[in-house]
């Protein structure tokens, strides 16, 4: 079992990450729990990542994982280019990362992400239960001088409290660049709620054949739906989450 208060770093994954506006901006405003408020776009993102290789990791291991969620207002990532975000959907295909990431209160469920690259033509599929539930096509170039960097914020929940923690990442990210289709395959599964509408919207988005990313260790108590966030001594070690067995 992994330390869940334990810092740990992945390099050169190969990363889709990208955002777009729902067809039900209702229904993704849902799942935005009560201290924390969605974007007024209620834009919806997404990133679906595979790491080949153990050395690629500092404890983690190779393994796939796509998490989904939605963009919130009043909780900027530190510099605020980039808004806070709450995971609704967390899906790994490695028990460790599972166990790690459901500690720090991440909605985690068994799954995998596969990324397959044909020419200019790439195409990401994660699926849950061994059931494909979203597929992503898109037109993607080579990498170039380009240093994508910063540093994004997410949200999750433990033992009824809201938790925040700061991802650092680099990215060279390809150029050019477009997302041709999002289908959600599954109209059953409760992660359509968050499928696109028609026609696709895209806020932003990337995709590198080398993304390197940190989850820190430690974690910060939100102090409510004001914006402001309060650092908690005993959630820094995790004194006060329950590790799953």
């Amino acid at each position: 079992m992994l330390d869940p208060a334990a810092p740990h770093l992945v390099v050169n994954s190969r990363t889709l990450y990208f955002g777009w506006l729902p067809a039900d901006p209702d229904a993704a405003a849902a799942l935005v729990p009560a201290g924390l408020r969605p974007s007024p776009d209620r834009l919806v993102f997404m990133n679906q990542y595979v790491v080949d290789d153990d050395s690629q990791t500092s404890g983690f291991g190779a393994y796939s994982l796509t998490y989904l969620g939605v963009a919130l207002t009043g909780v900027d990532a530190p510099g605020g280019c980039h808004p806070g975000g709450w995971w609704t959907h967390y899906v790994t295909c490695s028990e460790r990362v599972r166990a790690y990431a459901a500690a720090r209160g991440a909605p985690a469920h068994a799954g995998r992400t596969r990324i397959a690259r044909d020419g200019g033509e790439t195409v990401a599929e994660t699926e849950i239960d061994g059931v494909p539930v979203i597929r992503a096509r898109c037109q993607v170039g080579e990498t170039g001088g380009t240093i994508s960097s910063g540093h994004h914020r997410y949200f999750t929940a433990r033992d009824g409290r809201l938790l925040s923690s700061v991802y650092p990442y680099v990215a060279e990210p390809v150029d050019p660049f477009v997302i041709e289709s999002l289908e959600f395959l599954e109209p059953a599964h409760p992660i359509y709620a968050l499928r696109p509408e028609n026609p696709l919207t895209i806020g932003f988005g990337f995709y590198s054949p080398r993304a390197s990313f940190a989850y820190p260790g430690g974690l910060t108590a939100h102090a409510g739906d004001t914006g402001t966030l309060e650092a908690v001594p005993t959630l820094g070690r995790i004194d006060a989450l329950s590790v799953p067995a």
